[in-house]
């Protein structure tokens, strides 16, 4: 099943928050919480940096990430992939058309979808 038919089916029912963990180079954990979040195209989330300084570093030193949230429903899944870190292009100008004026928006934070999974059950990748 392609990703967008994966993550359309519960990304829409998304409820609160989701939680951003990356690793430093040195190989420890960090986790955010995020709210400034949206999907860009069909395979990547991407999360505003509106003060991440440890996000920040550890991907610039090569992490990737996982995001963790929950639906409505109570359940909870995992996307991970590789992350880049943008301060311009077309996917911190989406960025920018749909971060509110309060957020800074740094930069944009952008995983790029390989796993998909709910609990033990892989849904992609």
């Amino acid at each position: 099943m392609p990703v967008k038919d994966v993550l359309d089916e519960f990304w829409r029912k998304r409820s609160g928050p989701v939680v951003l963990a990356t690793v430093s180079a040195s190989g420890l954990p960090n986790a955010a919480y995020c709210e400034a979040v949206n999907v860009f195209r069909e395979d990547k989330i991407v999360i505003a940096d509106n003060g991440f300084e440890c996000t920040r570093r550890n991907i610039l030193a090569g992490s990737k990430g996982c995001i963790l949230f929950s639906t409505e429903d109570g359940r909870s899944y995992q996307v991970k992939g590789p992350m880049e870190y943008q301060t311009e292009g077309p996917i911190y100008d989406d960025m920018m058309r749909w971060l509110y004026p309060r957020f800074a928006g740094k930069a944009a934070i952008a995983l790029t979808i390989e796993e998909i999974d709910r609990g033990s059950e892989k849904l992609y990748g």
